[in-house]
Formats: structure tokens, sequence, C-alpha cells
């Protein structure tokens, strides 16, 4: 059947994020998504990844005009890990699979504790600095950056944007009813009938189209991912308050926590298993970590790991939390919904709005690998984690299940921080690429047979290096400054 009517059910930022990147690559798309009062938005800070301004900039051509207007984000160039031996840095800008010419090794066989820095984006994060300044006085932009958003302000920037593209949005509780492709219709409470030719299902966590009606197969990355619960909170921003280019992630006696900073507050969370504590006791670890958050403005958010055998069954596609679920440990989710959103408008132009089964199942493919290689991924976070030595970390290292990262681990046990090998290990479409598991294996400190013994000559170019970034990671702009920059009343915006 020819697509030309889409459906989305949900208006968070799955929803909206979908219905947009359809209808700006597919023009002729009649769009409806359908915002039901029974789903609503998690409402939480969240970080992103580079992914995510390629996405709205490069492959939908907005202009980020609006988007910095009313989206008010902060920037993020990584991630700063209490985690391990010791604090390191991970960034955007793949630092470690790079290799000087005057060196005969790649970056992380240089790699310093003391001075975790290897190029601009790491010395910049580490001395809090977010841009380089023109002549002007402007930040200069590159593409090593994501964003820090605020829910909430996110949703109504992409809501703005929808209408703009003429997509209509209605107000409705909703009861899904079953047709021979899957849905045949979304029936409102006064009776209504919705219908469409493919219905996108962005109902959260609740997934009432894949998961409720359809009963797709689920599967549990449990054996991985232990936690499934989170205590989140935050704090107004004092006046002298630096706003960090970064997201802070730190170690807990059951899980981890995030701090992400917004221009006017500070967003805070505890990641745990409730296997090893109660809710009640995670709120208390919470605060007493961190006192300026107000006791009866914390909330429990559970929730389960894991994806959907297929995301696309019949006339249904779900999108974000509805298709799967892992914690934020490294800021995916919006990334997620960015690829889910991209690779189902390109399936329909490829196909030329009749999909046929084999790109389903490719789509299916493509979009289960993505949910995979972030387990993955966080698994090395969880199994090398030696911070801590309670009982939760201590399962975490006997137990944590590597899957896809185990022939990466054996790799680097054996031959060290070497990328030679990384485009056969770690396939084209992974985003973390092989630099993103030298980074947290290199920055947890784990083993390996191949130690280098750099030459007096090497450790004086990296002394030197290293210097310099100093000295111009102390010329760039602070979050501040390039915020106030932005906002001057002669900004010329391309």
């Amino acid at each position: 059947m020819k697509i030309s009517q889409v459906v989305v059910l949900g208006a968070g930022s799955a929803g909206l994020m979908t219905a947009l990147t359809l209808k700006r690559r597919l023009p002729q798309l009649q769009l409806r998504v359908v915002r039901s009062k029974d789903i609503g938005i998690i409402g939480v800070g969240e970080g992103t990844t580079a992914v995510f301004p390629r996405h709205f900039f490069e492959f939908l051509k907005i202009k980020p005009q609006s988007f910095y207007l009313e989206a008010k984000p902060t920037w993020k160039l990584g991630i700063r890990f209490l985690w391990g031996p010791t604090d390191f840095l991970y960034t955007f800008a793949y630092e470690f699979e790079k290799r000087q010419p005057e060196l005969a090794r790649n970056n992380g066989f240089y790699y310093d504790p003391a001075q975790p820095w290897f190029g601009n984006a790491s010395a910049y994060m580490a001395h809090d600095r977010v841009f380089p300044r023109t002549p002007e006085g402007m930040p200069r932009f590159h593409n090593n950056h994501a964003f820090h958003i605020e829910n909430v302000l996110f949703v109504g920037w992409l809501e703005n944007r929808c209408r703009e593209e003429g997509i209509q949005i209605t107000d409705a509780t909703v009861t899904a009813e079953p047709g021979p492709q899957g849905v045949g219709a979304l029936i409102t409470e006064t009776g209504e009938r919705i219908t469409g030719d493919l219905y996108i299902d962005a109902s959260g966590f609740r997934s009432e189209l894949l998961g409720q009606l359809l009963k797709e197969p689920f599967r549990s990355y449990t054996d991985t991912l232990f936690c499934d619960r989170a205590v989140v909170g935050g704090w107004k921003r004092a006046a002298n308050e630096p706003i960090k280019p970064y997201t802070v992630v730190e170690t807990m006696n059951c899980g981890w926590a995030w701090q992400i900073d917004h221009e006017h507050h500070i967003n805070r969370g505890y990641v745990y298993s409730s296997s090893f504590l109660s809710d009640d006791e995670a709120r208390e670890e919470f605060l007493r970590k961190n006192p300026r958050v107000p006791a009866d403005k914390t909330r429990v958010v559970k929730y389960r790991s894991g994806r959907y055998e297929r995301s696309w069954v019949g006339n249904v596609v779900a999108v974000g939390n509805s298709a799967g679920f892992v914690e934020p440990l490294e800021a995916t989710a919006l990334q997620v919904i960015c690829v889910e959103a991209s690779t189902l408008a390109d399936t329909l132009a490829d196909s030329l709005m009749e999909p046929p089964p084999t790109l389903i199942q490719l789509y299916n493919r493509y979009n289960g690998d993505q949910w995979d290689d972030i387990r993955n991924f966080l698994a090395v976070h969880y199994r090398f984690n030696t911070r801590l030595n309670t009982p939760f970390w201590k399962a975490c290292q006997n137990d944590v299940a590597l899957h896809g990262a185990e022939p990466i681990v054996d790799f680097y046990r054996e031959n060290g921080p070497s990328v030679v090998a990384g485009i056969t290990l770690v396939h084209a479409s992974n985003s973390f690429r092989m630099d993103g598991f030298l980074a947290m294996l290199v920055g947890q400190q784990v083993p390996h047979q191949k130690p280098y013994i750099i030459p007096p000559a090497e450790q004086e170019f990296w002394r030197r290096r290293r210097q310099q970034l100093v000295l111009d990671a102390h010329q760039g702009m602070t979050s501040e400054q390039a915020i106030s920059a932005l906002r001057r009343p002669d900004v010329r915006w391309g």
C-alpha cells in the first residue's frame, strides 16, 4: 500500500521529532499528531550527542536561530567521568584514535591521567571553556559539540516547528482499534476515528501500539544493565555558578548520578538498581550527595532496559521509548530518535512510499543494531569501573555481560589502545566508533599487554603540545560568554 497519511501517537520529543523529520524530508505526506493527556513527557533536563545538531541543522536544514531563542540550550563538549581509578574525559572529537605526524603511535598510547587532554575539545572541557572566539567576539562553532536542553522548552520548540510545517496536532485520548495490518484506527473519546496508512507509536514506556496492541516480544538487557530506576531533582543556579560545558557522570553506591547544567538551573539524577537498595535509600543517598536539592522536589522514575524485537511491525513503527530504552549514561535517547526518524524518512523516500518487506527488515535490523550497540558500549562502563567496592559494583565487575563488546575488549587487552582493527570490530554505523571504547578502557585504566615506553623526544612533544592546548583553551569562551554573545542585538544569523 502506498503511504500518504501518517498518524503519530504522542507529542513528546519522539513524536514531534519524527513528525517534523518526515514532513521536512517528505513534504507530500499528510501528518497528524495525536497528543493525549494520558501520555505525558518525562520533563527532565537532558543531554544529547553530536548526532542531534547534525540531524536538525544539516539533515533537516533547520535554521538554528529559533532553536537558540526558544529552546535555550547550553553546550556539551562531552562527559566528565568521576569514574574508575581517576576522573577522565570523553569527547565527541574522537581524540583517542587520532595520531600526530610527529609520533609513532595513536593518541591513546600517550594518555596521562594527570593531564587528560589530547586536543582542543578535551582541553576546553578540562578548563571549562566551550568555543574559540572570533576576532569579533563571537563563538567559533564546530561540529564536535552537542547540547543540554530542558525537555519542556525543547518540546515547545518542536511543536512550533511542526505547526509551521502544517502538521496537525490534535488533543485527544484515544484507544487503538486493531486492523488487518496492525492498527485499524485510533478512536477518540468522542467517537472520532483517526486513520492513516502508517502509525507512529511515540507513546513512551507505555508502547501502546507496538507493545500492548501488537504484543511484539521484548528483548531485555538486564544481564548487562542492572539499574532500573532513577531519582531526579535539581536546584536553581546561583548567579556566580559557572555553566559547565559537559555532563558530569559520577559513580554512586548502587549506580551513578548525572549533572546537567542549564542556564538557570542544574538538573541532577541518580540512576540505581532496586535490587540493591530501596527507593527511600536511594533518595537519602542522593540528597546527602546533593544538599541543595529540595527534598520535596524529588521524584522516582521507573523503567526497564531493553528493546522490542522489531520496531516496525505491520503498519506500526515505534520510536523512542516505545521501541526501547537504556539509561542515559551516554545521553543517547534523542540520538536514537534522530536515527529512527531519519532512517524511516529515507526508507519511505527510497521505496517511493511503498516500502517492501526487505526494506522493512533492513530498517528493523539497522535500528535494532543501534540499541544493541548502545547496550554493548554501556557494558564497558559497568564491567570495568573499580572506583567503589560496594556489592552493586562487585556484581557489575563479575557479572555484567559484554555481548558485542567482548571481542573489542579482548583485542584491547592484547594490543592496548590500538585502532588498527577498529573498522572490523566496530561497524561503520556505530556512533561511538573504536574511539569511544578506547576512551572508556583507557580512562578506566584497564590493563593490557602492550604498554608503550614513550621515547624522550615524544615525551617532550607531548609536554609542549599539552601546554599549548592549555594556552589555547584559556583564550576560549566560557558558556556564559557564548550565550551573552549570541544575544547581542547586533548578532547576524546566517
